[in-house]
């Protein structure tokens, strides 16, 4: 059966199809054929229905390939950890697959209704997907046949498995043969060194798959944490914080926004990464010779007042503080061996940064940071740091204690809305009641990370 690509990264958040059912049955005790078909109307029943698609087409691919029974068992056997076994219950893997495939009958997936363009199929040939899973499956062959002997596999023949996946992937199809390679690789906790766990995550991005469907369960083999390394692709440190408060963060506190923003590594990274490289971001600034009350700008400015620190009475240099701390305590828990260090500093970008910085000057001049409800009316230069000189907003009547930092009240102010103490007036006119949070996104990566 021809399988459509599709980007369903759209519809699942992980796992689906076939190598989802297998995943639940791995995870069952003992489960009999009733429980099995319950699992399988729960993938089917995914995403509103269209989970049946997926479940569907996994089969049928597999029906359709003439391969022997006994090479489609030992890939199931080594995908569900042997919990579950159709000749247990009378009858072949071919039998039950059959079964499955009158349940769920080849349909069209039905168009779901958004409201912006849906992104274009994947160009993926078959043959070149078929040419990349086999490859992989020879990498983790051997590693593969070590966790089966020392996992105390019975009825799956080692020696045979690596072959099984070989000739889904290679002569029933590449899609179900990888998933069903991922799901072996989880399933006996087979260790994915960096490299190959880089090319599995690129084959996802490159179908369209959800980045969940690799990192999940898998034994990555990370490299030590290096933040002069950049696996990320996107940006890092302070200025995602900064970003990351300049929207509609979330958190009770102040401090727990800054936690999660520590926890958010990259796909491509080391777990601990993000906290690394906020870590030094933030000693580059304390070991600076900039003011407190320069430092306090650039926040304000960077993170567009999204925590007002001037009106809470924080110093600059004691936010960078809790933000080193937090990161510190972030690597105790996932790096406990890594001792957070500030490399040299990297001034080959100096003079062109510093170049770009005067070029956009006369424009930033005209520009006032957060007109609402204390504006900024200069920005700091490079060259001469610049006092704070905030416009002050009548609605807020006593600035915050710094214990404040760490409590949200309960009714929070509506001329400042995050982290200070209620206004005992109603709100000036220059400070207008507007919505302050926005949810946070799940999918921390694009597609396939």
């Amino acid at each position: 059966m021809a399988r459509q690509r599709e980007q369903l990264f759209a519809f699942y958040e992980d796992d689906f199809g076939l190598s989802a059912l297998a995943g639940k049955l791995a995870s069952a005790t003992a489960p009999d054929l009733a429980r099995a078909r319950e699992f399988a109307a729960e993938v089917a029943g995914d995403c509103e229905g269209e989970g049946a698609v997926e479940l569907g087409v996994d089969i049928r691919c597999l029906l359709d390939s003439d391969l022997p029974d006994e090479t489609l068992r030992a890939a199931w056997l080594a995908a569900t950890h042997e919990r579950f076994d159709p000749a247990d219950f009378g009858t072949d893997l071919h039998g039950w697959l059959t079964r499955l495939a009158e349940l769920y009958p080849a349909r069209p997936r039905k168009k779901p209704q958004v409201y912006w363009p849906s992104p274009s199929p994947p160009e993926f040939a078959e043959e070149k997907l078929r040419a990349a899973v086999v490859a992989e499956i020879r990498v983790s062959a051997a590693e593969l046949r070590h966790a089966l002997v020392h996992g105390g596999a019975g009825r799956t023949l080692p020696a045979t498995v690596p072959e099984a996946l070989e000739a889904i992937a290679g002569q029933a199809d590449g899609e179900t043969g990888f998933r069903l390679l991922l799901r072996v690789l989880k399933a006996w906790a087979v260790p994915v060194a960096k490299d190959q766990y880089d090319r599995l995550m690129e084959l996802s991005s490159e179908l369209g798959r959800p980045g969940p469907l690799i990192y999940d369960g898998l034994d990555i083999q990370w490299l030590p944490i290096d933040p002069a390394r950049r696996d990320r692709s996107g940006d890092f440190g302070i200025s995602v914080l900064a970003e990351r408060f300049s929207t509609f963060w979330e958190e009770p506190t102040a401090r727990e926004g800054v936690a999660h923003a520590a926890t958010f590594d990259d796909s491509a990274e080391t777990p601990g990464t993000a906290a690394a490289l906020l870590f030094e971001d933030t000693h580059r600034l304390l070991n600076s010779p900039l003011s407190a009350d320069t430092l306090t700008t650039l926040w304000l400015a960077v993170s567009d007042r999204g925590l007002d620190i001037d009106r809470l009475g924080i110093d600059g240099r004691d936010w960078l503080r809790l933000i080193a701390d937090v990161c510190e305590e972030r690597l105790r828990e996932v790096a406990p061996a890594y001792t957070p260090v500030v490399g040299p500093a990297r001034t080959a970008l100096t003079q062109p940064v510093l170049e770009a910085i005067d070029e956009a000057t006369p424009a930033l001049s005209t520009r006032t940071i957060s007109a609402h409800p204390a504006p900024i009316r200069r920005v700091p230069s490079p060259r001469r740091p610049v006092r704070l000189r905030p416009v002050p907003c009548t609605g807020h009547h006593r600035p915050p204690r710094p214990g404040e930092l760490t409590e949200r009240p309960e009714t929070p102010c509506p001329t400042a809305p995050r982290l200070t103490t209620p206004c005992p007036t109603t709100p000036c006119s220059t400070c207008p009641r507007k919505p302050h949070r926005r949810s946070s996104r799940h999918a921390r990566r694009w597609p396939g990370r």
